[in-house]
C-alpha cells in the first residue's frame, strides 16, 4: 500500500497523521508512506522524527481580509498544485489521507482529479474549512466526535472513529505518584491542578494564573503549570516585578514544558487548558474534569465547540478567553476542587465518551477503501 498523508502546521493536524501512518505500517509492513507539508510548520520536526519522509510545498492558509501578502499566498498556493502533481506522478499513491488544515487544499485537488481513493480525518467537533470544501468529493470522512457527523450532510460516507492520541489512562500507585511529585518539586498532601496552554503556551491563561498565584488563593490546592517555552521568561519577569521568585511560588511549580504529560494528566485532579480536539480526546481518555479556556478564532469558534462536547455532559466548565482572569478562574477551580464528589463524577462522565480502538477503526476503513 502506497499512502500520502497531508498534514501541516500544528501538532493537532500532524500527530493524528503520524498515528494513522504508524497503524498502517504496523498492519501492512510493506507499505510506503510519505507526508506532504510545508517547510514552516511542526511537520519538519515531528514527521522525520517519527521516521517518515516529508515532501514540502509552498501552500498557505487563506485569510478573509485583503492584503498584498495574502494575495501572494493565494498565488503561491495555487501554483503549489504543480508540485503536488509531480509528487503524485513520482510516488503513485494508492490512497491519500488528510488530517485537516490548509495543506489539504492543493493535495486533495490533485487526488480528487486523479480519482485516487481519499480519506479526510476531522478531529474538531466543528468541521474545518478544508474538510467542508472536500466533504462531498472525498470517498470517506472520519470524525472524532459524534456531534461532527450531523454537520457533514450529503457526504459519501462519514464514520465516527475518534482521534488518535498517544495519551492513555494508566494506574499510578502511591509510590509512583510520590516519585513523580518529588521530581517536579511539590508535595502530595493537596489536590493537584494541572495547567497548560500547548507547547507555545497561552498568554491569557498565563496571565490569569499569575494573578491567581499572586493573590494567594491557591492555599487549598497545588498547581503544576506549563507556561510554554516561549512564555516562561515573560511569566518569570512578571513575578519578578512583584519581587517574587518563580522558583519559590507557594503550592506552585511553574515549568516551561511538561515532557511526561501522560503521567501528569493521570495524577492531576483537575485540568485547566485550551480545548483543541486532541486535548478533548485525551481528557476523556484519562477521565478528568476540566476548565476550558478556548482559543478564540476569527473564522469559527472550533475550540469552543470542542469544549461544549464535555460541558454538555457535565464534565467541564468553560471560561471564555476574553473573560478569564485570576478571580473567576480561582472561583471555578475552588468550586470543583473542594467537592470531591463532583470531581469524581465529572471525571467519570468525561471518560464515558472516551473513544476506544481508534487506530483499529481507522485502519479498517482504510483497508476496506483500498480493497
Amino acid at each position: 500500500m502506497r499512502v500520502i498523508i497531508s498534514a501541516a502546521g500544528t501538532g493537532g493536524h500532524i500527530n493524528p497523521g503520524i498515528a494513522i501512518a504508524n497503524k498502517i505500517r504496523e498492519k501492512n509492513k510493506g507499505s510506503e508512506i510519505i507526508f506532504i507539508g510545508t517547510n514552516r510548520g511542526l511537520e519538519n520536526d515531528l514527521v522525520p522524527r517519527a521516521g517518515y519522509k516529508l515532501k514540502t510545498i509552498d501552500a498557505y492558509g487563506l485569510k478573509k481580509e485583503f492584503s498584498i501578502q495574502n494575495l501572494k499566498h493565494i498565488v503561491a498556493t495555487i501554483k503549489s498544485r504543480k508540485d503536488v502533481q509531480k509528487i503524485f506522478d513520482e510516488f503513485k499513491p494508492d490512497l491519500v489521507i488528510g488530517t485537516g488544515g490548509y495543506i489539504c487544499g492543493p493535495v486533495f485537488n490533485v487526488a480528487v482529479s486523479k480519482k485516487i481513493p481519499t480519506i479526510l480525518h476531522e478531529s474538531n467537533a466543528y468541521p474545518g474549512r478544508a474538510v467542508k470544501m472536500f466533504s462531498k468529493k472525498v470517498d470517506e470522512i472520519l470524525v472524532g466526535f459524534e456531534e461532527t457527523k450531523g454537520k457533514l450532510e450529503g457526504c459519501k460516507k462519514v464514520v465516527v472513529t475518534g482521534t488518535p492520541t498517544k495519551i492513555r489512562k494508566i494506574d499510578i500507585n502511591k509510590e509512583r505518584k510520590q516519585r513523580i511529585l518529588e521530581e517536579v518539586g511539590i508535595k502530595n498532601n493537596l489536590p493537584i491542578v494541572l495547567v497548560f496552554g500547548g507547547s507555545q503556551g497561552a498568554q491569557r491563561i498565563n496571565e490569569a494564573v499569575t494573578e491567581l498565584v499572586k493573590s494567594g488563593k491557591n492555599d487549598k490546592y497545588q498547581i503544576i503549570w506549563a507556561t510554554g517555552t516561549k512564555q516562561y521568561d515573560i511569566v518569570k519577569e512578571d513575578f519578578e516585578k512583584s519581587n517574587i521568585n518563580i522558583n519559590n511560588l507557594k503550592n506552585v511549580k511553574a515549568l516551561p514544558y511538561i515532557y511526561n504529560m501522560e503521567e501528569m494528566m493521570n495524577i492531576a485532579d483537575l485540568l485547566v487548558c485550551r480545548s483543541g480536539a486532541m486535548t478533548i480526546t485525551e481528557i476523556s481518555i484519562v477521565g478528568k474534569p476540566a476548565i476550558f479556556i478556548p482559543l478564540p478564532s476569527m473564522s469559527a469558534n472550533r475550540q469552543e465547540d470542542n469544549a461544549l462536547v464535555l460541558k454538555k455532559i457535565g464534565a467541564a466548565k468553560i471560561i471564555l478567553n476574553h473573560e478569564v482572569n485570576g478571580n473567576n478562574l480561582s472561583e471555578e477551580i475552588a468550586s470543583i476542587i473542594e467537592d470531591s464528589h463532583e470531581l469524581k463524577e465529572m471525571g467519570k462522565v468525561a471518560n464515558s465518551i472516551a473513544p476506544s480502538n481508534v487506530e483499529e477503526k481507522i485502519y479498517k476503513e482504510i483497508e476496506n477503501l483500498v480493497k
